[in-house]
């Protein structure tokens, strides 16, 4: 197996299983054995499954000999975040309390994989408890910190470290992260490659560790937009297991995407005034690259909300009910990060009341969020306004103000703004600051992930950067 089986696309390999090409335990073998011998270097491997794996191959491998189709992730390995339960395994959720944890019966969207013959390999590393209470260093994690496939002195990315470290390392053909307020759309941005957040409740969180009930996404880490689109469609779903699930279906359709030219795309022009400015250029050849999609850019800018505020006193409540036991009982003092431990014990001490007023004008803020999608499908911004920060730097520390100071916010907190919204996103990247990558963040209406995936697959085939490979992965 060449580099270019390790980095092709899901599309690409299915294709090449079919037409006989490699056998899927084969497939399934060099990736896990890959994710096995190079995963550690990331600290991005959680747990091997290579034996079941393989074991698990053969089976597809029948099929496709009986020319029994499933789709096209039928035979493609993938690595999944260590917060989904997987029967008789180890699920850690990144955490020492829970080191030897295991369940019973398995996450949803494993289930749904497995039925369609896509291959887990392994569990990824992620940092503890997907980052409930807050965390200021990047070695909070059971595993260590999350080291960049760009630059190993530098984070991959939280709380879906390894997911991102894997894929962009060539480790897994895709993998599935989580995010509450950037857990995805960071790592990914982070690592040069692609992710989606779905709408809230389009995925099914059973199986999934809890930090927060109301603002939780489980969704897929890949090279392309068009990946992510392939994944999607296996995973979501209505699941009654899942009391936040929204009853819906989604199918990856880029035959019927509206005409890009209707699309009017928001953008805030402080934006670059905020961006790092190692960082500035890519992003103005990014965004010259997206106006010749031929989408109508026009500005735009994000409701006003203290929407980081917002968020703390969401996460916070839900986190210190979901933790309470471990809160309690003394088992919060065993996590890695001292400031994570604070936090925890500090989300059992919001009122009540605090949690109320937050939700009440998070119901505002979602009304907003529909006025100013009534004259704007897609919004547009940076999906981080920086590279990775070395993984000595702390997390915590005080935003850098660029000079002179942006009139405006710009399109900052949309991260923050599209999880309190439950609202779809789309992170792919477009350019490199110095060695290490940048993205650009796309956010639409809910259940609007067609639009997205269209767009970013557009952009994608205009440019090259979803295709770059880090230079130290061998």
């Amino acid at each position: 197996m060449t580099d270019d089986v390790f980095f092709a696309s899901i599309t690409d390999l299915n294709t090449r299983l079919k037409k006989g090409e490699f056998k899927a335990v084969e497939l399934v073998q060099a990736f896990a054995e890959r994710l096995e011998k190079l995963g550690p270097r990331y600290n991005a491997l959680a747990l091997p499954l290579t034996k079941s794996a393989i074991k698990r191959a053969k089976d597809v491998d029948d099929d496709l000999k009986r020319q029994r189709y499933r789709g096209t992730l039928q035979g493609i390995p993938f690595g999944a975040k260590d917060l989904l339960a997987l029967a008789g395994y180890p699920t850690t959720w990144g955490a020492t309390p829970y080191a030897t944890q295991m369940f019973d019966e398995t996450a949803t969207v494993l289930e749904k994989l497995d039925k369609i013959g896509s291959v887990i390999v392994g569990k990824l590393a992620m940092v503890e408890l997907a980052g409930g209470g807050g965390y200021r260093t990047a070695a909070a994690s059971l595993f260590g910190p999350g080291l960049n496939p760009w630059d190993p002195t530098c984070w991959s990315g939280g709380s879906s470290s390894g997911s991102a470290s894997a894929v962009a390392a060539g480790l897994v053909p895709f993998a599935l992260g989580s995010e509450t307020s950037g857990s995805i759309i960071t790592p990914a941005a982070f690592c040069g490659v692609t992710g989606l957040r779905p709408t809230y409740g389009l995925v099914s969180r059973h199986g999934a560790m809890a930090l927060s009930w109301t603002m939780d996404k489980v969704g897929p880490i890949c090279h392309s937009a068009e990946d992510c689109g392939l994944v999607l469609q296996a995973i979501a779903g209505s699941d009654s297991k899942d009391p936040g699930s929204a009853g819906k279906s989604f199918y990856y359709t880029p035959q019927y995407a509206r005409q890009l030219s209707d699309l009017k795309v928001g953008f805030a022009p402080d934006d670059m005034g905020w961006a790092d400015p190692a960082a500035r250029p890519a992003f103005q050849v990014a965004m010259e690259a997206m106006r010749g999609t031929g989408v109508q850019l026009v500005e735009a800018a994000l409701p006003d909300f203290p929407y980081g505020a917002l968020a703390d006193v969401v996460i916070g409540s839900e986190a210190g009910s979901i933790f309470e036991p471990l809160i309690q009982s003394g088992g919060v003092d065993q996590l890695a990060d001292p400031s994570q431990i604070a936090g925890l014990k500090a989300d059992l001490t919001i009122p009540a009341t605090e949690y109320l007023k937050a939700m009440r004008i998070r119901s505002v803020l979602k009304q907003k969020f529909r006025d100013l999608f009534a004259g704007i499908d897609v919004l547009i911004a940076p999906a981080r306004y920086a590279v990775a920060p070395k993984i000595t730097e702390p997390l915590d520390g005080p935003d850098s103000v660029p000079s002179p100071v942006p009139a405006t916010a710009g399109m900052r907190r949309l991260i923050q703004a599209g999880n309190l919204a439950g609202l779809p996103e789309l992170s792919i990247p477009c350019g490199f600051a110095g060695s290490l990558p940048v993205a650009l963040q796309l956010v639409g209406p809910a259940f609007t992930e067609n639009t997205l995936l269209a767009l970013g697959r557009e952009f994608q085939s205009r440019t090259d950067w979803h295709k770059r490979r880090p230079p130290l992965v061998s």
